[in-house]
């Protein structure tokens, strides 16, 4: 859980470099943001600088406080049914539980329902309001600032034939957690990993970073017990081991302290009605659908 903080020397000659480079803004940029930065590039400021510029003109490129103002994803239903992803509760550090089911995805199939760049889009606001709500709240429950997710990477059921199509999707959304939300990850566990994928794991992680490496635990099928070292049982899905099973799903919730009613000052309407509006949306199109084929 310890993190590595930059000295204030070189949290202070970065703002320095930042504000030279001219793409510091006070009010949007405070020291948590600037450590991740920083540790994402092992403190080198140079190329921190340069990570940091670049994230700031993507945001601008990419247009990230107009999907956080105005994008809509009517398809979620519809898309979380092939592409299962959800939050769902805090591990025993106060962070946020992330899962993500690729047993379930069919290219071909989620492609006929949204475009790449509209799915790209939706999980740019998720990450948004990741670091802008989930995280804040859990900082606010937990008495300490959390700014990382334990992610749950479900392989069962992922098709070799697959494969291929699956990591492409993968592959994009990652890059843009790895160049633009750097340091979001405190644990990944890959459950249900097939064999093959076990086999060349060696080799994988012999080309990624060290730090990177220790973060992620590979687990077949028998994954309860790591689980639970990691989460308590309650605040994990029946179907992966634990004892939850939220009103209409744990899939469909979004339970945490952002929501739970456990936090004052939370929920915060203008993050949980866009969802609200998103599920309506997606029942509206379903039930279109199934009036039009009977």
């Amino acid at each position: 859980m310890s993190q590595v903080s930059p000295t204030s020397d070189t949290l202070a000659n970065f703002k320095a470099a930042l504000h030279e480079a001219r793409v510091f803004d006070e009010s949007r940029h405070d020291d948590h943001l600037l450590a991740r930065f920083l540790r994402a590039r092992k403190m080198d400021i140079p190329k921190a600088v340069k990570m940091f510029s670049d994230y700031e003109q993507w945001r601008k490129d990419f247009d990230v406080e107009g999907i956080v103002q105005t994008f809509g994803f009517p398809e979620k239903t519809e898309v979380s049914r092939i592409y299962p992803r959800f939050y769902h509760k805090v591990d025993k550090h106060g962070r946020p539980v992330y899962f993500e089911i690729l047993g379930k995805v069919d290219a071909k199939e989620l492609f006929n329902i949204t475009t790449i760049e509209r799915l790209l889009q939706y999980h740019v606001r998720e990450y948004e309001k990741l670091t802008r709500y989930r995280l804040p709240a859990c900082t606010a429950k937990h008495g300490s600032h959390i700014e990382q997710c334990c992610t749950i990477l479900d392989l069962k059921g992922v098709r070799l034939s697959d494969f291929n199509s699956v990591r492409k999707i993968v592959q994009k959304v990652s890059q843009i957690a790895q160049d633009y939300y750097p340091e979001t990850l405190g644990h990944m566990f890959i459950i249900n990993a097939p064999t093959l994928f076990t086999t060349v794991w060696p080799i994988v992680k012999g080309m990624l970073d060290p730090n990177t490496v220790s973060k992620i635990s590979i687990l077949g099928s028998s994954y309860e017990k790591e689980l639970h070292k990691m989460i308590d049982v309650e605040n994990i899905p029946k179907e992966f081991g634990g004892s939850c099973s939220c009103k209409g799903g744990c899939e469909n919730g979004d339970s945490g302290p952002w929501n739970d009613g456990s936090l004052k000052g939370y929920p915060l309407q203008e993050w949980e009605e866009l969802s609200k509006e998103e599920e309506a949306a997606s029942h509206s199109v379903e039930s279109s659908v199934a009036v039009t084929v009977t």
